[in-house]
């Protein structure tokens, strides 16, 4: 994945971010090693920033679209009550064997459901209210999946989504990616009922939350 920020500056900020832990880092190694696409994966930066935010909106119902590895979901249970539960989902079932030997091996771990299947079907599955809301899965999907999160997040929720600058070709989308992300970006920015924040974190991570 192409760095939208220096290459040095992204090192200094990754080196400066707390460190994962034994667990997450051979997560990470594994996932490296066993995934051909193991960019997907979140990583230190972004892990760190869901694990902040779910901790400060002391959120115990959360739904992530898009497990992958299970890095991320792993960070945020970590952050969470005894009680607190994530909803995660996926399609790719070599992905989420990763995830389910390293959650089991997580204290963490029991807070974390996987739904394998399409995801917006599995949304629409679902009832919330969910305090927080992560989505980072197939990109031509992204407004979709916004339609139905805003339908299930709680008054005082939050919404984050994950490669919203997507390498920076959002500047002049080509691909069905390239449009898909840079005409969800458009939608959130006019829709008045939320507040929205693009931090240049990694590939880009967008945050949601109700006016």
């Amino acid at each position: 994945m192409p760095s939208i920020i220096p290459e040095e500056i992204e090192r200094y900020a990754h080196d400066h971010t707390s460190d994962s832990g034994p667990l997450m880092n051979e997560l990470a190694e594994t996932t490296r090693k066993r995934m051909p696409s193991h960019g997907m994966m979140s990583g230190k930066a972004v892990g760190r920033l869901l694990q902040g935010l779910v901790r400060a909106l002391q959120a115990r119902n959360v739904l992530e679209i898009g497990s992958f590895t299970g890095y991320s979901a792993l960070m945020m249970a970590q952050a969470m009550p005894d009680e607190g539960r994530i909803i995660t989902c996926d399609v790719d079932p070599e992905a989420t064997a990763i995830a389910r030997e390293f959650w089991a091996r997580s204290p963490h771990g029991s807070k974390i459901e996987l739904k394998l299947g399409p995801a917006l079907q599995t949304m629409k599955s679902l009832e919330g209210p969910f305090d927080f809301i992560f989505i980072d899965a197939d990109k031509e999907s992204y407004p979709d999946y916004y339609t139905r999160a805003m339908e299930l997040l709680a008054p005082n929720g939050m919404i984050a989504v994950d490669n919203v600058l997507w390498s920076g070709r959002v500047l002049s989308p080509v691909s069905h990616s390239d449009k898909a992300i840079a005409e969800f970006n458009n939608i959130v920015q006019n829709d008045h009922r939320v507040v929205n924040l693009i931090l240049p974190v990694r590939d880009g991570v967008m945050l949601i939350w109700p006016r």
